[in-house]
């Protein structure tokens, strides 16, 4: 009994929807009972026209789609997507490239034209090596590129198996100075300029912390969907993580970013 499932009043039998409608001065018709579920909607829907009553439909999907949704349009086939991705429009990609663009562009000729070879002196001073220290790390859909940084540790063969810590004894006298002031990030501005990152956006993390955590996170794929950053809402918001709930909360800032960027969270 239909009674027993709502507390508003029923007013009105299908058969008899459309008077009822006209003696409420009804405008719109919401229906949960698509043409599909019951034929005769199609005569309601030809009536309701007929009266000047617009008539909508409201699908339940909560049987296959246990989360909120959004619609959005493939010409005027309408796509439901299961989660907003501000960057899935090809205008705010356009204008987060000119972004990056210009921005990387700055720090090289500005920044990086004399940091490079100061820095890369004394680097190459205190400790044998290069002064670059290039990385594979995991970039947009899955994707791997060269992340360069400025090289803060000694040469050593766990260098992309053992993430960083913070007292970690393969850093040098100056690679301990340039990590705590984040100054080995800045060659990434080239992998920005050559659209391998971002500047805002996720972090990119070693593959192999990719492949595991991808494994033991659900939902952690999501992340790639977008260019890593240099720097990012997670990053700006948690500590290291090394724990694996350290990880879930930092995911969850990523995918925060990935469901609400804009160029006024860039900036923050």
């Amino acid at each position: 009994n239909v009674k027993e499932l709502t507390n508003y009043p029923i007013l009105s039998s299908k058969s008899n929807i459309i008077e009822t409608s006209k003696q409420y001065n009804v405008s719109d018709i919401y229906s949960t009972i698509t043409p599909e579920q019951e034929v005769g909607i199609y005569k309601i829907i030809e009536q309701a026209d007929q009266a000047c009553i617009h008539f909508r439909l409201i699908p339940d999907l909560s049987f296959f789609i246990k989360r909120s949704i959004h619609i959005e349009y493939l010409r005027d086939i309408p796509v439901l997507t299961l989660r907003d991705e501000p960057l899935a429009e090809a205008g705010n990609r356009i204008r987060k490239r000119l972004f990056d663009i210009a921005i990387s562009l700055f720090v090289i000729i500005f920044i990086l034209s004399w940091l490079i070879p100061v820095l890369g002196l004394l680097i190459y001073i205190d400790s044998k090596g290069p002064i670059f220290f290039i990385q594979q790390r995991t970039g947009k859909d899955n994707k791997s590129f060269g992340c360069i940084k400025f090289r803060s540790m000694k040469v050593n063969e766990e260098a992309n198996s053992l993430q960083a810590t913070r007292n970690d004894v393969r850093l040098t006298r100056l690679g301990a100075f340039i990590r705590r002031t984040n100054l080995d990030e800045f060659p990434q501005f080239i992998n920005v300029l050559k659209g391998e990152m971002s500047i805002v956006g996720p972090r990119p993390h070693m593959i192999c912390h990719t492949d595991m955590y991808s494994k033991l996170i659900s939902e952690y794929m999501i992340r790639q969907f977008l260019k890593p950053g240099i720097t990012g809402w997670a990053q700006v918001n948690e500590e290291y993580a090394f724990e694996l709930e350290d990880h879930r909360r930092k995911l969850e800032r990523d995918l925060y970013y990935v469901r609400h960027r804009s160029p006024t969270l860039d900036l923050q």
